[in-house]
């Protein structure tokens, strides 16, 4: 097994199987401008990689990915405007969309806000029974823009969509099987064997003949995706400049120095 490690990703080689983990587990694997760019970065080698033939996503520790880290929430580095920012992560998701290799994600624990478009961007989603989803977006005064309120709507209805957008509430493993949001719910400890033998399973598959399986089973809505997805980029920067937004993030960090 070739095993490759960046701080805070790892990553390795099994089978025809890219193995990419977030690694920050004392923060559930929250996203900070460090683990960003370094995820970025080895989903887009492992999807040029042409002896790469499925890449399986994952977290170290309890959680799969609780979304952005609060204590980052809104920096920008070196004076990076909203939106270069958020059109920055928007390509990674669109690549992942788009890719010709079979996407499956493992997720347990927190999959939250932007870890949970992460998670939607695969083609398929293992989820241990211990993992909770939602959006939190709303009550900062944002909306998802990485493709949720797009990838999010096909799998489980507008409803249902809507009231996960608009709530912020989150929902068990359990209903978000019934649901449509994962495909297989496991055993916690029987989480990474049954994912990445799935993604072995895959990999076999003639490469070819999956990626154009692949394109044609997402062809119903390719296009509009990416048009939704760039629609939540203007929406996502408005609401960024915004009053409402600076209030609702003051009231949310608050709350949240309060728990700690």
């Amino acid at each position: 097994m070739d095993q490759h490690r960046a701080g805070v990703v790892t990553s390795s080689r099994t089978d025809g199987v890219a193995v990419i983990s977030f690694n920050r587990p004392h923060r559930h694997n929250a996203i900070n401008d460090e683990l960003d760019q370094a995820w970025q970065a080895e989903v887009n080698r492992a999807i040029g990689d042409e002896t790469v033939r499925c890449v399986l996503l994952r977290g170290e520790g309890r959680s799969f990915c609780s979304g952005r880290d609060t204590a980052h929430l809104g920096e920008r580095v070196a004076g990076e405007s909203d939106l270069s920012f958020v059109r920055r992560a928007q390509e990674t998701r669109l690549a992942m969309i788009e890719a010709p290799k079979t996407i499956v994600a493992a997720v347990r624990g927190y999959v939250l806000g932007g870890g949970l478009e992460i998670a939607l961007s695969a083609d398929m989603r293992v989820a241990a029974a211990d993992s909770v989803f939602g959006f939190p977006e709303i009550k900062f005064g944002l909306v998802a823009d990485t493709g949720g309120t797009q990838l999010l709507t096909p799998l489980i209805g507008p409803s249902k969509a809507k009231y996960l957008l608009l709530s912020g509430d989150r929902i068990s493993a359990d209903a978000a099987r019934e649901w449509g949001l994962v495909d297989w719910v496991v055993e916690p400890d029987e989480l990474d064997e049954a994912a990445l033998d799935l993604a072995k399973r895959l990999a076999a598959a003639p490469p070819q003949a999956a990626a154009m399986t692949k394109q044609l089973v997402d062809q119903a809505w390719a296009g509009s995706i990416r048009n939704g997805i760039r629609q939540e980029l203007i929406a996502q920067v408005a609401l960024f400049a915004g009053a409402e937004h600076r209030a609702a993030k003051g009231a949310q960090l608050d709350l949240l120095r309060v728990k700690e």
